[in-house]
């Protein structure tokens, strides 16, 4: 295991990885429903996940705000620290991917942001992806709608996606986005809309829909569908709930028409993935894999 100068990003050496992806989602302003963490760590489970590398958390966290915790194994004491941890996923794809799912931090964002550079750039991540959701006025009953954008207008308009175009208070998705971008690693942005009235539990739905996204981008099989089970019970308990107010089951039939009209945002799978390799290309042939050491 070797560590970085500063002692606070630690890397733990492995077998190389087949041209990886980083995705990244924290915990936090930007997963609502915790479907951006839950798709992640549905990845870890499903894949070869091994230890990467992890940042320290001393330096990034208020531990009266995230708070560690106590547990016991074995009859022995044990306190788990908010440490941001990379895997390593060997898969069943034409290539491997690295993982953070993470709790936002609170402090040195920019510095928090620069680990991930490096941990990008020392695993050989082509590019980077990070993964949200958020509230939205979309209905429960319908396909949660994916969107997402790049700096990179190649990659934007290959991919279907926007330029950002958001201003004002950001998180550390912000600073990270900035980071990767002065890195010279391409960077997109995904993120899945959560129906802004059920918010405050867990979206199997959303939580699919970002799935089938990131394996239609990577080609990697992901077996979202067996969520199918999940998403069904979710939207009975929801459709239950919405049933004993006139008031919500009108404002969401409303939302399901102004849906139905709307024409899906992203192309579909192949041609993303087509599309996706084609930028890789391109950009490793101008140089911009060396540019980013």
């Amino acid at each position: 295991m070797a560590t970085s100068s500063d002692q606070e990003l630690i890397w733990h050496d492995g077998e190389p990885l087949r041209r990886p992806i980083l995705l990244i989602a924290l915990q936090g302003l930007f997963d609502v429903g915790e479907a951006a963490t839950a798709a992640l760590d549905w990845i870890r489970d499903l894949t070869d996940a091994t230890a990467l590398a992890e940042i320290d958390p001393e330096g990034f966290f208020d531990f009266t705000e995230t708070r560690p915790t106590v547990r016991h194994v074995d009859g022995v004491r044990q306190i788990d620290w908010p440490v941001t941890e990379a895997l390593a996923c060997r898969t069943e794809g034409p290539r491997d991917l690295v993982i953070v799912s993470a709790i936002e931090p609170q402090h040195r964002w920019r510095t928090y942001a620069d680990h991930v550079v490096e941990i990008a750039r020392r695993s050989g991540c082509e590019i980077v992806a990070t993964i949200g959701a958020m509230a939205a006025p979309v209905p429960h009953t319908r396909p949660f709608p994916v969107t997402g954008s790049a700096i990179d207008p190649r990659l934007a308009a290959g991919l279907g996606l926007g330029a950002p175009s958001y201003q004002g208070p950001t998180g550390v998705v912000g600073a990270l986005h900035d980071r990767l971008d002065r890195a010279g690693l391409p960077t997109i942005a995904l993120r899945v809309s959560v129906p802004h009235y059920v918010v405050s539990t867990p979206s199997p739905r959303a939580t699919r829909s970002l799935l089938r996204r990131i394996e239609q981008i990577t080609r990697v099989p992901l077996r979202y569908a067996e969520l199918d089970g999940e998403v069904e019970d979710w939207q009975r308990r929801v459709d239950g709930a919405i049933a004993t107010d006139e008031d919500h089951a009108r404002y969401v039939e409303q939302l399901e028409r102004r849906v139905d009209s709307t024409e899906a945002l992203l192309p579909s799978g192949e041609d993303l993935a087509d599309e996706l390799e084609a930028f890789l290309r391109d950009h490793t042939d101008e140089g911009g894999s060396e540019a980013a050491d």
